[in-house]
């Protein structure tokens, strides 16, 4: 039987337009694959709860402000993900890598060209819409 797990996602823009993506480290499934960051859901969080804490885990991040743009479903072998992915409009703090991930920013245009998990790969259409007059702070 497939575990069913919910994530949510955050894509954070930085002055020049560009995305930030996260390597999964070592040691995890599928590690050395790219992805939006942010991490699972726990039980009986909301999902800008989810999104809040992950990224304050993961980035150092604090979320001032948040849109939900879109979930998604994706079935891998062993596993089947709802995804949720948010843009993050205003965020206080550098994003750092405090996972033990590698991080690196990537204009959305060249987002195809990257080892990015499937069920993030939808996103993609949607953040090149995005990136467009976007205002990060």
């Amino acid at each position: 039987m497939k575990t069913h797990i919910r994530v949510v996602a955050a894509a954070l823009f930085d002055p020049e337009g560009r995305v930030l993506i996260a390597q999964r480290p070592a040691g995890r499934h599928m590690a050395g694959r790219w992805e939006f960051p942010g991490g699972k859901l726990e039980e009986g969080e909301s999902q800008r709860a989810a999104l809040d804490r992950e990224l304050a885990e993961e980035l150092g991040v604090e979320v001032e402000d948040a849109r939900h743009l879109m979930t998604l479903a994706h079935e891998y072998p062993d596993r089947a993900v709802e995804l949720s992915l948010w843009r993050v409009m205003r965020s206080a703090g550098q994003p750092r890598a405090l996972d033990g991930q590698r991080l690196k920013w990537v204009h959305p245009e060249r987002l195809g060209t990257e080892d990015i998990l499937e069920a993030d790969r939808p996103f993609i259409d949607a953040l090149r819409g995005e990136a467009i007059g976007s205002t990060p702070d």
